[in-house]
């Protein structure tokens, strides 16, 4: 019991200090996005926006799990809770694979076959966006018919628990039908961010031997802001990719161990919104324009 109440208000701190650092994020890009209107920036944004639903969703029913505060939830918040998350899931997928390709885009080389998809304005990447808000829907939109209350079930009915939101599986056809369709999205944007990554990876390299050259020709040079905003994406990506794989290699050791081991069931937890959690500090570590803004307002 002490154990578990230990765990529950360091996750919860956690999940505070990470809407904390969301918010703080959005408010200032938000402003930034006034007076510069720039992409990368609304995909932030975005993202922001994301991470904070996840860690929403993440603490409510973690606090009610933690407190026995059941009493306080009927069926169709646990539903609307659960729902939330894993759309926030498959958004927090879309938007850093988005991100990704925007910012490859933006230090092409305006003369190459990428430089010329350079969005003209940041307004064009909303109807990208509302597809990933309806896909992310779609492929979830199975969950709240499954998703029950532990209080209106019969706990041998019970194939796959979140504390008290259990997920009862009545059709396995439409169940591995909507699995399959999650896994085929995640291969795909990450695909996508991979190349992306690859490609931003080599006009980078290219970049650092051209300073190279400048700086033996002892010629002063400064590194474009795009060049350190491209450095800033890839972090952000390879910590998405290590809390993604990391979370789900806990997930198939939980499987096989039956759920058993308190300390991986722990770790699977944080693992599940550590994205979101340190994302945002990441950015701030990394964004010099937080401090003007902030003086700025």
């Amino acid at each position: 019991m002490v154990l578990n109440l230990t765990k529950g208000t360091i996750f919860m701190f956690a999940t505070g200090l990470g809407i904390v650092g969301n918010i703080f994020v959005l408010v200032n890009y938000m402003c930034l996005f006034r007076s510069t209107m720039k992409s990368v920036q609304l995909l932030l944004i975005h993202l922001a926006f994301t991470n904070t639903i996840t860690l929403v969703t993440k603490g409510i029913t973690r606090t009610i799990s933690i407190f026995v505060l059941i009493n306080l939830m009927d069926t169709a918040g646990c539903k609307i809770l659960i729902y939330l998350s894993r759309v926030a899931r498959g958004l927090s997928i879309s938007t850093t694979s988005l991100l990704t390709v925007v910012q490859a885009v933006t230090i092409s080389p305006r003369t190459s076959r990428w430089g010329r998809l350079q969005l003209r304005s940041a307004w064009h990447i909303l109807p990208l966006l509302f597809f990933f808000w309806v896909l992310n829907s779609l492929i979830s939109m199975n969950l709240p018919f499954y998703i029950k209350l532990i209080s209106n079930m019969n706990i041998s009915n019970i194939s796959k628990n979140n504390d008290y939101c259990y997920f009862e599986s009545e059709n396995r056809a439409i169940r591995w039908i909507f699995i399959v369709l999650m896994v085929l999205r995640d291969a795909v944007f990450q695909g996508v961010m991979g190349w992306a990554s690859g490609y931003m990876v080599f006009l980078l390299h290219k970049h650092h031997q051209h300073v190279l050259y400048l700086q033996t020709s002892k010629l002063l040079y400064r590194t474009p802001p795009e060049m350190k905003a491209a450095q800033s994406v890839l972090l952000l990506m390879f910590c998405f990719l290590f809390f993604y794989w990391t979370n789900c290699f806990t997930s198939l050791y939980l499987t096989f161990s039956l759920g058993t081991d308190s300390i991986a069931n722990g770790l699977h937890e944080f693992l599940t919104i550590g994205y979101a959690i340190v994302s945002p500090f990441l950015q701030i570590h990394r964004d010099g324009h937080f401090a003007t803004c902030l003086f700025a307002q």
